[in-house]
């Protein structure tokens, strides 16, 4: 089998997106996991951040407390979307820094569950190879 050789996209051009194909994660640098990441309450409740009695709270003030304890970086009121935080270098704070995988995989929300398949380029994402560790 004949090794193809992808280039690294940049995740804010869309036209360097690789085409997603299976397996292609295996390998991948989790560049998808820079990308901002929003949220609904329903995600938040999965991921233990929410309690399930707080889905009839205020949204606004349960961004508040989320922006104030480092896990929300905005708030869309009008549609009910919370952004999760990214680390200094662009990471989600879910992004475990070494291994570059989830740490909350199993409870992950559904923007990740569903990407590459939905979002800025459905079917392509922003594959970097993994470098060697050092």
């Amino acid at each position: 089998m004949k090794t193809r050789l992808i280039a690294s996209a940049d995740p804010v051009r869309l036209e360097t997106w690789a085409r997603y194909s299976n397996g292609l994660c295996r390998d991948c640098h989790a560049r998808c996991c820079t990308l901002p990441v929003e949220v609904r309450i329903d995600d938040l409740i999965r991921l233990e951040v929410v309690d399930a009695f707080e889905r009839d709270e205020p949204l606004k003030g349960i961004a508040r407390r989320l922006s104030k304890e480092g896990l929300v970086e905005h708030f869309n009121q009008k549609h009910g979307i919370f952004t999760l935080t990214r680390l200094a270098n662009g990471d989600c704070l879910y992004l475990d820094r070494k291994t570059r995988l989830c740490t909350v995989y199993a409870k992950r929300p559904d923007t990740c569950r569903n990407h590459p398949h939905v979002g800025p380029r459905p079917c392509y994402c922003a594959y970097q190879q993994k470098t060697a560790a050092r």
